[in-house]
């Protein structure tokens, strides 16, 4: 499936859709049963052209099931989730169990700090779309491998500020006033994941820019954010996109800037360490 906003952007990756499926497809990147991933970096891989399937027992980490749509995975997380993202739980860390696990894992004595109280990190949490898919697989594919057979559930565009200007405005180009992108705070898959499913159960549904969470910066390039769309809403983007600014003077005078000369294709090196939401 090729995206004529892709083109007109120039992007550095291509789209990538997320479906849910009964089915997983072959040759995927898959995380192994039990093992610690970040789902994050497996868009990365998807946009690079390698599909990723998840399921209920290797999406890699409590942030990335919930995130994805594999229910409340916090519920069970050790020392509370509410105090890993904000201050800690030096009382946990001194048991037994603790102690194995703060060795690796400094955040659960020290807290991320992404919240300065627990109970707000709590109230954060309990308003989550939580989201438990029908079905057994959650895949990431390149958006121009997707068959017509396969509908997406909603589709990530990476984008760097001037493109991610552009995929605003044309939201905006076509729509009646209003609110129609959003930039909420959760971790890098909830804002791929979940957070654009609740979006596409809207009757006008808002386009979500994501990847602001700073666990995951490291696994990105470091000029390039997410816009995601329901699959919908990407489909109305893109029959929008002759007639409009895309095709104007102003935008390719911006365009320019990262088509031609000593910046074109010029990548970012991504970072590797733990993810702690996603």
């Amino acid at each position: 499936m090729r995206s004529k906003i892709a083109e007109a952007l120039a992007l550095k990756y291509p789209p990538v859709a997320i479906l849910h499926t009964d089915e997983k497809p072959t040759d995927v990147l898959q995380f192994k049963e039990g093992r610690w991933g970040c789902v994050v970096a497996l868009l990365m891989g998807a946009a690079r052209g390698r599909p990723a399937a998840f399921d209920r027992k290797t999406f890699g980490c409590p942030g990335g099931g919930t995130g994805l749509g594999f229910g409340n995975r916090y519920v069970d997380f050790p020392g509370g989730i509410e105090y890993f993202l904000s201050t800690g739980n030096p009382e946990f860390c001194a048991t037994e169990a603790g102690r194995a696990m703060v060795r690796s894992w400094w955040a659960l004595a020290e807290g991320e700090g992404y919240f300065k109280t627990p109970e707000l990190a709590r109230k954060f949490i309990n308003q989550l779309p939580m989201v438990d898919v029908p079905t057994k697989y959650v895949v990431f594919k390149p958006l121009d491998l997707v068959t017509p057979e396969e509908t997406p559930v909603v589709v990530v565009f990476l984008a760097n500020p001037d493109q991610i200007s552009a995929l605003t405005v044309l939201v905006y180009y076509f729509r009646e006033p209003g609110e129609h992108v959003i930039v909420p705070f959760g971790a890098g898959c909830h804002s791929i994941g979940i957070i654009p499913y609740r979006e596409a159960q809207r009757p006008v549904p808002r386009a979500v820019v994501g990847l602001v969470d700073i666990s995951i910066r490291k696994r990105v390039d470091r000029d390039l954010l997410s816009f995601t769309v329901p699959y919908k809403m990407f489909l109305d983007m893109e029959s929008n996109v002759e007639g409009s600014f895309l095709g104007k003077h102003a935008w390719r005078e911006v365009r320019e800037r990262y088509t031609t000369g000593p910046e074109k294709g010029k990548a970012h090196p991504t970072g590797e360490g733990r993810s702690t939401q996603g």
